[in-house]
């Protein structure tokens, strides 16, 4: 065999990343299992957190609410059909 053209493969997909995978999986399990009071009373503020998030980063995908044109008018396919 030629090891030199040996395919490498990812550490997820290796034995030691596969049981990584497990443990930790494992591990956020009992986590979830044992403080499940206390996840439960903060899902209202993660609820505001994640909009609020949202909002923020979702603006700067179209460059916020400063579309305006040069001289402050909105553009032509911005405009409302009673200021044409």
């Amino acid at each position: 065999m030629n090891s030199e053209h040996a395919e490498k493969t990812s550490f997820w997909r290796s034995p030691i990343g596969l049981v990584l995978c497990g443990f930790l999986a494992i591990a956020a399990l009992f986590v979830v299992l044992e403080h499940r009071a206390h996840l439960l009373g903060l899902w209202p503020l993660l609820f505001l957190l994640v909009c609020g998030g949202m909002h923020f980063f979702m603006h700067r995908g179209h460059g916020g609410h400063g579309a305006h044109g040069r001289d402050g008018q909105l553009p032509i396919n911005k405009r409302g059909a009673d200021e044409r």
